[in-house]
């Protein structure tokens, strides 16, 4: 069984409450997630948020959207997401995050393929980026996450979930999923006002006439539209994934 887990949160410091701001009137998480819906080696999809209070919405708003939601630690996230994996025990978990709302179904597949087929114990395609910030994605088994549990002590390993995985290519087998073209100039999560805003107009440009629109197609728009690609160019992507050494793992 392969489970994907989206972690999301409304406490995000710099837009607060992101996941439910609305675009075309709906939730940006649940646009996520009807993207999410198209991913072929998924079996189970599920939403992992806190249990604090204010993060009940995201709660209702799965249940109205049928989609299994569990709640747990609102900064342990390493022990959200084990907690939430062990209910299922999948043999691989896909790791989502709340502020990819034009994630691609193509590339999540992808990097599933990759990791089983190769029976890696991480693999991502943000080590060397060549995606677009946006269409980030881990993959790994089940066996993976119950080790970082048990081991991963620093406060950043159990904030970020995977940091004990790739951080340690001399105990998991690492690997990297590269893009055929490198598109890691686009920034298309949302962490910032002008990201939201960006993301906002790609939506509103291309998913009236293609509710599933893709990668390249975003490409094409925003490079039609350059006033509007410029929108958050000020912010540039930050990733502890780029630490880990050449050499230390597999590109694929």
């Amino acid at each position: 069984m392969i489970l994907g887990i989206l972690q999301a949160r409304m406490s995000s410091s710099r837009l607060p409450g992101k996941v439910l701001k609305t675009i075309m009137n709906r939730p940006m998480l649940e646009l996520q997630l009807e993207r999410l819906s198209r991913v072929k080696r998924m079996d189970k999809l599920i939403v992992a948020t806190s249990d604090q209070p204010d993060d009940a919405p995201i709660a209702e708003l799965c249940e109205r959207l049928g989609v299994d939601c569990f709640r747990g630690s609102l900064h342990d996230v390493l022990e959200r997401y084990y907690q939430a994996a062990l209910e299922y025990q999948p043999d691989y978990i896909v790791r989502l995050t709340g502020d990819c709302p034009v994630t691609d179904p193509d590339v999540i597949d992808h990097v599933i393929d990759s990791c089983v087929s190769g029976q890696y114990d991480y693999v991502s395609n943000t080590i060397i980026p060549t995606y677009p910030h946006g269409l980030d994605v881990e993959v790994f088994p089940f066996a993976s996450l119950e080790k970082a549990q048990k081991v991963a002590q620093l406060p950043y390993q159990r904030e970020h979930v995977t940091p004990y995985l790739y951080q340690n290519p001399e105990i998991f087998n690492v690997a990297n999923v590269t893009n055929s073209t490198n598109l890691s100039v686009w920034r298309w999560t949302v962490d910032e006002p002008e990201d939201f805003e960006l993301i906002s107009a790609i939506y509103e440009a291309l998913y009236p006439n293609d509710p599933e629109f893709g990668t390249m197609d975003i490409v094409k728009f925003l490079k039609d539209h350059p006033e509007i690609a410029v929108i958050n160019s000020k912010h540039q992507r930050v990733g502890e994934l780029t630490k880990l050494q050449l050499g230390e793992y597999v590109q694929l």
